[in-house]
């Protein structure tokens, strides 16, 4: 099927109108890219000056003496309860170890049950408790700076600052095709 010139010569305009169509997309296409990097960018910075600080002020205000709290609290159990007690457990049963190496190698060398001192077992008893004690004493970290609850602090700040932007953003757009004049557009007088 042939065509003739008219419509050959309207195919190739609708032709050209298409590539000249594509250029101008791509241009626009990169000119997007070069916005959403920019504002990107913006994000970042945003981010960096205004959200960090402020989670950082707000974590600091009102989650971190909840955990320093609970931390010293963790610390002063472990020091004040439980180092002391596994200390005098340890200790006890050094103190119990060397009686019985001692009676061990007393009776190796012909020597009897005889002549046990209980004041001084207790003796060695509570000076093998105080030395473990101070062997297992936890010392208190140092200030490392910020913790998982303030990564988790800082991730719903963003989220919650990106939802609010987003909302906005939905509202504050322009959508032509949503707006409904009121009068219908007049002819200007002339």
């Amino acid at each position: 099927m042939s065509l003739n010139r008219k419509r050959k010569k309207e195919l190739r305009r609708l032709q050209n109108q298409a590539a000249k169509l594509w250029e101008t997309q791509q241009v626009l296409v990169g000119q997007a890219g070069e916005v959403a990097r920019e504002a990107g960018r913006q994000l970042g910075n945003y981010n960096r000056e205004h959200v960090v600080p402020t989670v950082q002020h707000s974590y600091d205000k009102f989650a971190a003496p909840y955990v320093e709290q609970g931390v010293e609290t963790g610390r002063r159990v472990l020091n004040n309860a439980l180092v002391p007690a596994a200390g005098a457990v340890v200790g006890t049963a050094l103190s119990v170890w060397d009686v019985a190496n001692d009676k061990r190698h007393r009776l190796a060398h012909g020597k009897s049950f005889g002549d046990f001192d209980l004041a001084k077992f207790k003796k060695n008893a509570a000076k093998a408790g105080k030395k473990a004690t101070k062997q297992f004493t936890v010392a208190p970290p140092a200030k490392k700076g910020i913790g998982a609850g303030g990564v988790i602090a800082i991730i719903l700040g963003v989220a919650a600052t990106s939802g609010v932007l987003y909302a906005a953003w939905q509202t504050l757009r322009a959508d032509d095709e949503l707006w409904v004049a009121d009068d219908p557009l007049r002819a200007p007088d002339a």
